[in-house]
């Protein structure tokens, strides 16, 4: 065991060359002083892999240290007092590739590093460096910032220093730079893992367990959500405790969501390249522990205290009535490629953690990010899955929505493989099978786009979905084909292997894209304030700015604006599959036109609850709600299973499309160009029964959709599908009207005002019998 200063240790001099392979049990760093003092290290168990604190074989209390470093010649493990002093102990006892050893009287709090040592040799993949302190990938907490010794404060970020790469960033020669070893200690430059015990009591708490087909997700931001809001204390806005907050819960609750999706909360670093401009990763995506609750998001101490405020927050909307589902990414790491820093996996062993090219210098990048891990591969499979049930044993959560999907399941030879270890591992996994699944259906590969290829127990986000239903409302697309496809649950991507409509996960707006306001107000991407001269994010972005471009005055194209916000959402909540609404949506949010505000930790992104102050805006929110609560009442518009369009044993189809004149549509309708259809779901023979086992029965609806520039007549289809129509809500107005308040025989010709949608209930000749249980009966 060795002791050094967190600050103040010597330094190595500049690499010279390309250097050697490091002595197993050498010295990390040159100057490293003689061992200061000792501490026992007992042989400790190779299971679990991380640190764990526990009773040790003479009753007292330490901690077990665990990692997988199969290629590895030595692995120390390097305690940190407050101080910074480092302690260094090497790990004794090598079991099936794991380094393990207990540590007694090392108790919760402790913070902790690895060091790593083994070949330097890039040309091969080996990238050993044991000057480098690396995190601990099964770490439950991680305190402190890469790039910031401890206890430092700054009021804007800085780049990272030259230390945290394993090789010689600024080498003059860029081409060969990779290859040259570093030596200098990056120990005070790096965040640490914290050594947990939170043997939290659940009892009591329970768990919404909504059904898909019930589900209405709201992504959101965290920090974003809360950091503007009045009703939460300045303390805790943009915090876990935040969310939890009453004033941040009555919002979703008065939504009627049944659950949120937060953009990545496992612990994160920050691009080099952002930090060079001034910037942070707002969002998240750039993972480097997968089992910490990022430490930046709690009110509490970053020494454990992320944790128990992570569980309190689940609690807390599990209360609600809420779920809460994770979005993960186990595709790529913070490390980036060959010429990224090292934090952790790349130090570890970087030939089994991550993909490499032919050239096994070069990392295979099917994400964008610079890297991708090898989930192929045993150990990075492990990582990922216990990961996964750490989340939902230890940390309550209900589910997972899986960033660039496609990544994880590709094969040995990167092509994507729908029988990969992966998708195998999850489906016969007792804890994970039985969780929400949702995959982001493409990456950037070879044949990455999969949108509709997942198993059976997955839904995904529909792109289709997406772009069809803006194409409608902007008005391009010819015919009407597509559109009938997504309102009714996507069957044609779907139901070809058994899946039903809430494989579709529905979306209009995401965190990445504009948000809902800018999609009506914006047809350029202003993407300024990134710093990459408007490169970045999507060209494609199918919006239309009402006739103006960017923000207005003019009362004319704000209230169409609105009109076409009140549409997008409205199609939204009507349409078979799993609705996903984006936080700050419903109250006219706006990023000012930037569709990729990833580095934007400002106003830009935060939700802005002071537009709930202005009628109209409050109105869209009410409309949402309204929209959300018919939904819960009514099955027929949140169906398990797919329409069939053939007539029930009451005579109606179960799904019926009639053009404007009143007649049911036919082949050659949907090949011609149209600007209205009707959308008829009948509730009189809903498949399935209830928990009793008996049949159930619903209302039936009619949905008119006119994207046309001027008002047109529409005529009700009359017996046997309706006796009189009762409007429910008619988005060409801000303020709905009072249910039952406007009614319309059936075969009566109503003028549907220009680009809106009219919902109508279906009221039958004579009242129906009570033989089936009635839904919102």
């Amino acid at each position: 065991m060795t002791s050094t200063r967190e600050h103040g240790a010597a330094q190595a001099a500049p690499p010279a060359g390309a250097a050697g392979t490091a002595r197993p049990g050498a010295p990390a760093a040159a100057g490293t002083p003689p061992a200061a003092r000792t501490r026992p290290v007992w042989p400790g168990e190779p299971e679990p892999l991380g640190a764990r604190h526990r009773a040790g074989p003479d009753g007292g209390p330490g901690t077990n240290f665990a990692l997988w470093a199969a290629g590895a010649e030595a692995v120390e493990v390097c305690l940190f007092d407050d101080d910074g002093t480092e302690t260094r102990c090497p790990l004794p006892e090598r079991t099936r590739q794991v380094w393990h050893g207990f540590v007694p009287g090392v108790l919760p709090g402790q913070r902790y590093g690895y060091r790593v040592h083994g070949r330097w040799d890039p040309w091969t993949g080996a990238r050993w460096n044991p000057a480098k302190l690396l995190l601990d990938p099964y770490a439950l907490a991680v305190d402190g910032e890469f790039g910031l010794p401890p206890g430092a404060r700054t009021g804007r970020p800085l780049p990272l220093p030259p230390q945290v790469y394993a090789h010689a960033r600024d080498w003059p020669e860029q081409h060969v730079a990779d290859t040259v070893r570093d030596d200098r200690d990056s120990a005070p430059y790096v965040p640490k893992g914290v050594v947990v015990h939170d043997p939290y009591d659940w009892s009591g708490d329970r768990r919404p367990d909504t059904p898909l087909a019930d589900s209405v997700i709201y992504e959101l931001h965290v920090r974003g959500f809360t950091k503007r809001h009045p009703g939460v204390p300045e303390h805790l806005r943009g915090t876990y405790a935040g969310l939890a907050h009453p004033a941040a819960l009555e919002h979703l609750v008065s939504l009627g969501v049944t659950a949120v999706e937060l953009l990545p909360v496992h612990q994160f670093a920050h691009e080099d390249h952002l930090l060079r401009r001034g910037l942070v990763n707002h969002w998240g995506y750039n993972s480097v522990g997968w089992f910490a609750p990022h430490a930046a998001y709690a009110a509490s101490d970053s020494r454990g205290g992320q944790v128990r405020e992570f569980k309190e927050m689940v609690r807390a909307l599990h209360a609600a009535g809420i779920e809460v589902i994770l979005d993960v990414v186990y595709n790529h790491t913070a490390e980036s490629g060959e010429l990224g820093p090292v934090l952790s996996l790349r130090g570890i062993d970087n030939r089994a953690y991550y993909r490499l090219q032919h050239d096994a210098r070069r990392y295979a990048d099917v994400t964008g990010c610079g890297n991708t891990l090898a989930v192929v591969q045993p150990q990075a499979l492990r990582l990922v899955t216990d990961s996964l049930r750490h989340w939902v044993t230890e940390m309550g959560v209900d589910g997972f929505r899986f960033d660039l999907a496609p990544a994880l399941t590709r094969s040995v030879w990167n092509e994507v493989d729908m029988l990969s270890p992966f998708l195998a591992a999850v489906a016969q996994d007792p804890v994970l099978r039985r969780v929400k699944l949702i995959a982001e259906p493409w990456d950037v590969g070879l044949g990455g786009h999969r949108t509709g290829a997942f198993p059976p127990q997955w839904a995904e986000w529909n792109d289709r979905y997406r772009d069809t239903v803006r194409d409608f409302w902007r008005g391009a697309g010819a015919d009407l084909r597509d559109l009938g496809y997504r309102l009714s649950g996507s069957s044609d991507l779907y139901a070809h292997n058994g899946r039903g409509p809430c494989a579709s996960v529905n979306l209009v707006t995401a965190h990445d894209g504009f948000t809902l306001r800018d999609l009506v107000s914006y047809h350029h991407k202003r993407n300024g304030a990134n710093g990459e001269d408007n490169r970045d994010g999507t060209d494609d972005n199918r919006s239309w700015n009402c006739g103006h471009e960017g923000e207005t005055a003019d009362p004319g194209i704000t209230a169409l604006r609105r009109r076409q916000i009140r549409n997008l959402l409205t199609t939204l909540l009507l349409s078979s599959g799993v609705p996903m609404l984006v936080a700050g949506d419903e109250m006219g949010r706006t990023q000012g036109g930037n569709n990729n505000a990833y580095c934007q930790d400002n106003e830009t992104s935060w939700v802005d609850w002071s537009l709930l102050e202005d009628p109209s805006w409050r109105a869209l929110a009410g409309l949402v709600s309204r929209l959300v609560a018919l939904r819960r009442t009514h099955p027929v518009l949140r169906r398990r299973t797919f329409f069939t369009g053939r007539p029930g044993p009451g005579g109606l189809r179960d799904l019926a499309w009639f053009t404007p004149a009143g007649r049911e549509m036919t082949e050659q309708d949907w090949f011609a160009p149209a600007d209205a259809l009707g959308m008829y779901l009948s509730g009189r023979d809903l498949p399935g029964r209830d928990r009793l086992g008996r049949p159930v029965s619903d209302d039936s609806f009619l949905a008119v959709l006119h994207r046309g520039p001027l008002p047109a007549d529409f005529t009700l289809p009359g017996a046997p599908w309706a006796a009189e129509y009762e409007v429910v809500a008619d988005t060409s107005l801000e303020e709905q009207p009072a249910p039952g308040g406007v009614r319309h025989p059936g075969g009566a010709v109503v003028a549907v005002p220009a680009r809106s949608v009219l919902l109508l209930r279906a009221l039958p000749e004579a009242p129906e019998g009570r033989d089936g249980h009635r839904a919102g009966a």
